[in-house]
């Protein structure tokens, strides 16, 4: 399973979760994109600042997320191993609920 997780560097419930986030991406396959954070060197900045290693995709205008109906942040989706959405949550998640649901979505 993967973890997609939208989120933006001037979020502040983003930064409530970006230590989860870390912490799963060190056992599961997780990418994230960056929504409306500004260019790759301001979300670079913010990734080293905040000590966040987690795979970062910049998605300075959006456009990403508009192509998976993402219209607000922090959003996160989770595929099962054929790529297919098994779960999809708006809003604050626990790293036991998002570890939970790659779980699930991998049986």
């Amino acid at each position: 399973p993967l973890l997609l997780h939208f989120w933006a560097t001037w979020c502040g419930i983003c930064k409530l979760e970006q230590n989860s986030i870390d912490d799963i991406s060190k056992t599961h396959k997780v990418i994230t994109i960056a929504m409306n954070s500004g260019a790759a060197a301001e979300v670079s900045r913010f990734m080293t600042n905040n000590s966040l290693s987690f795979p970062v995709i910049v998605d300075e205008h959006g456009s990403i997320a508009k192509r998976f109906g993402v219209s607000a942040v922090p959003t996160s989706f989770v595929l099962d191993p054929n790529g297919k959405v098994a779960f999809a949550e708006m809003g604050y998640s626990t790293e036991w609920g998002l570890r939970l649901r790659l779980w699930l979505a991998g049986q």
